[in-house]
């Protein structure tokens, strides 16, 4: 499947199962294709054929990003070395979950979550350990007799119980001694991050406005390879924001207020060498001098809902 096809396959997905999908990020370098929300949720979607072609600093930036819209950083892809990515499984990439467009389709619009997950070895599962264990005493087994039955150690029992994952063999026979699942799916919008920003490989610049901007009561976040350069936060709201020359923050106004849009979020462009405020779209024009005399951050909140 093409990229393009595989891109429109994933957007066709989101829209069915009730997201508002952003525009294409077309410009590069780029560490998502799209952003997808509904209201609760937001999904970044980093859209590729082969997963194995993501890089850690690709990585970072897309869960940086994901994690700062308070959503989740999700790649869709077709392989992995030399294997396709296998229906109703999880492939992990620096952290982040990846899956194939059919597992998309299951867990957004049919409500059927993945099961397995890859591993080094092979394919796992996760099994509930407190269930196992009230099915073992149930049964009036012991760790051992129950290690027996498996054919593993009684130390290996106690592991699953404590919430360690096991082969789907395993899981199998574990559900055939009871007859009973034990098998959790895999909550595609509850992975947690690995990354910690003081070990980041690459740290995003700052704005140079960041600092005055802080003064006045905001919190900048920097971004890297994406529209905007950074989100600005102040009280409950949260701004995309764009910096740079009017030519420059022009080209990217339409895709910033667009993400705006489907993230529930403001946008604004701040230019470096024009004083003319006006919109393009839904994001605010303003100009770096403008920006700096306002007072307060409400000051520009006003003038962004206006």
């Amino acid at each position: 499947m093409s990229q393009d096809r595989l891109l429109r396959n994933v957007i066709s997905v989101m829209i069915m199962a009730g997201y508002e999908v952003s525009e294409v990020f077309a410009m590069r370098p780029k560490s998502f294709d799209i952003i997808a929300g509904n209201g609760e949720r937001i999904v970044v979607l980093k859209v590729i054929s082969h997963i194995d072609s993501i890089s850690e600093e690709n990585a970072r930036d897309l869960d940086r990003i994901a994690r700062n819209l308070s959503g989740t950083p999700l790649i869709v892809g077709e392989r992995a070395r030399d294997a396709e990515l296998e229906r109703g499984a999880v492939y992990v990439r620096y952290g982040i979950f990846a899956i194939n467009y059919p597992t998309l389709h299951d867990y957004f619009v049919e409500d059927s979550p993945p099961l397995i997950y890859a591993s080094p070895g092979g394919l796992y599962v996760n099994i509930s350990g407190e269930r196992l264990r009230e099915l073992r005493e149930h049964s009036n087994l012991s760790l051992g007799d129950l290690g027996q039955i498996l054919g593993v150690s009684r130390r290996t029992v106690a592991k699953y119980e404590s919430g360690m994952g096991t082969t789907i063999e395993i899981a199998l026979r574990i559900e055939e001694t009871f007859d009973s699942g034990v098998v959790e799916p895999i909550d595609l919008i509850q992975s947690k991050s690995q990354f910690k920003e003081h070990n980041s490989v690459t740290i995003p610049e700052e704005m140079p406005i960041q600092a005055a901007i802080e003064e006045m009561g905001m919190h900048v976040q920097p971004m890297h390879h994406a529209p905007f350069q950074a989100l600005v936060r102040y009280d409950s709201h949260t701004i995309l924001t764009g910096y740079g020359s009017a030519q420059k923050v022009a080209r990217r106004a339409g895709i910033i207020g667009n993400i705006s849009q489907v993230t529930r979020t403001h946008a604004m462009c701040v230019m470096t060498d024009d004083h003319r405020q006006r919109r393009i779209g839904r994001t605010l024009m303003i100009g770096e001098d403008s920006l700096l005399s306002l007072d307060e951050p409400d000051d520009l909140i006003n003038l962004i809902l206006n």
